[in-house]
């Protein structure tokens, strides 16, 4: 008997440990070489582990058990033979594939259901973990969908291709309207009162591989670091008209929306490369301190899975409409799971946006190890007191979560306002004889 142990990859320099989410094969299963058995979950992303060699396999690990970088996963017996079913298929196969066009055809007529469902395996309808998302995204069915990878299995293009057919569309139309169920009785884990029955049952579920590494990192950055938080407001009433003015000749010209993030990104840039301090890193001994030449902008994405933070490499050297379409990217691949490793790491400063979720303010948590980070907020019609005169304006708040062991209140306080200034006067960002439109790239 050869028997050969599936280990846990190495697949990535920060990742020590991943989760297995799920089997993708039965134990006991012939597998074949490079066929997928399993599904390891990883705080970055998810991965698929293949099969080395052929034989059967026997589970070492569950599903939900949390793994070490070359834990065993499952053990493969080489020296097993391949089912007698398998090696009829291969005979058929082979016939077929010598057989002549009048053959084939007569052998496709004479094929009955039966025998072409026993083609079917474990992967049949099975989706990869892009494809389950954007399912579950569109409220697809595994039926509803023609699987074309390996064994059948449905991938994300598939997915992609039956959406561009409608057949979400489809679906939604012919589901029959749901009709109204009575009341069901008292269960257990409910109480009975004057109004009614109502429940108090208590689910339980194990936290996400990536909802862990969130928690870890927070109280971590919480508990190791000496965190305050600066505060102040800013006029959007300059930038909103020059997106007013600007976007449809700004997206004609580069294809791509005029949005707040690259002004917020550009001001940030300007005032990081002032205020060197804010871009820095304490080392790992604490006692050294790591300056940035460059600044790695890193926009916080909201995803199914939790808080992202993909990395924008060199902002400082990228146009208005560069960043745009790098941010319209990233958070695009974020939603999908699409991220690469080296795409989330790495960043020397990092913006979040609660705004879009309606938040007027808070106070953001430092991604470790950067020194800052800065927190967008709702933006709210207020009145505000200009030159004696009480003006509705279109106000956000703006946060600054800083390091106090790198960063002293005044160079926070002061690169906040730098920032704002930025905001208020976007033709201070670029110097030109049209500093609006260069700033803009028309």
């Amino acid at each position: 008997m050869a028997i050969v142990e599936l280990k846990v990859p190495n697949v990535g320099e920060s990742i020590n440990e991943v989760t297995l989410s799920s089997w993708l094969v039965n134990e006991g299963d012939y597998v074949e070489v490079d066929q997928e058995i399993c599904e390891l979950e990883s705080d970055k992303a998810t991965l698929e582990l293949p099969a080395e060699e052929a034989g059967v396999i026997k589970f070492v690990a569950s599903e939900g058990d949390d793994l070490e970088i070359g834990a065993v996963v499952a053990t493969v017996d080489t020296a097993a033979e391949a089912p007698a079913g398998d090696s009829k298929d291969a005979d058929k196969k082979e016939a077929k594939a010598d057989a002549g066009p009048e053959e084939k055809k007569a052998d496709a007529a004479e094929t009955p259901a039966e025998e072409t469902a026993e083609e079917t395996t474990y992967a049949t309808g099975h989706a990869s973990p892009a494809a389950a998302k954007l399912m579950k995204e569109n409220d697809l069915k595994p039926e509803q969908i023609k699987g074309t990878g390996k064994d059948g299995r449905i991938t994300k293009q598939d997915v992609q291709d039956a959406l561009d057919k409608g057949v979400q569309a489809e679906a939604k139309e012919s589901a029959p309207a749901p009709s109204p169920t009575p009341k069901p009785a008292a269960a257990s884990g409910s109480i009975s009162m004057a109004g009614g029955d109502f429940s108090r049952e208590v689910r339980t579920e194990k936290m996400s591989r990536l909802r862990r590494t969130i928690a870890d990192r927070l109280v971590e950055a919480k508990n190791g670091t000496a965190m305050l938080t600066t505060f102040n407001e800013v006029d959007m009433e300059p930038i909103m008209n020059l997106r007013k003015q600007y976007k449809e000749k700004f997206k004609e010209e580069h294809g791509v929306g005029l949005g707040f993030m690259s002004f917020f990104t550009r001001a940030c840039v300007l005032a990081l490369q002032e205020f060197e301090a804010v871009n820095a890193q304490i080392q790992g001994d604490g006692k050294t301190l790591q300056y940035h030449d460059y600044v790695d902008m890193g926009i916080a994405v909201s995803t199914d899975r939790g808080l992202v933070v993909p990395v924008i490499r060199n902002a400082e050297s990228l146009s208005m409409a560069e960043i745009e379409a790098k941010v319209i990217e990233l958070a695009t691949r974020a939603r999908k799971n699409e991220l690469d490793l080296d795409e989330m790491t790495g960043g020397t400063f990092t913006i979040t946006n609660g705004g879009v979720f309606g938040s007027l303010l808070s106070t953001p948590i430092l991604n470790a190890p950067q020194s800052a980070i800065l927190g967008m907020h709702k933006i709210e019609q207020r009145p505000m007191a200009i030159n004696g005169e009480v003006v509705i304006k279109p106000m956000m708040y703006v946060a600054l979560s800083y390091d106090h062991r790198i960063i002293d209140g005044k160079e926070s306080v002061s690169f906040l306002v730098r920032v704002k200034d930025y905001l208020e006067h976007p033709e201070k960002m670029l110097l030109g004889a049209d500093p609006v439109q260069q700033l803009l790239g028309l």
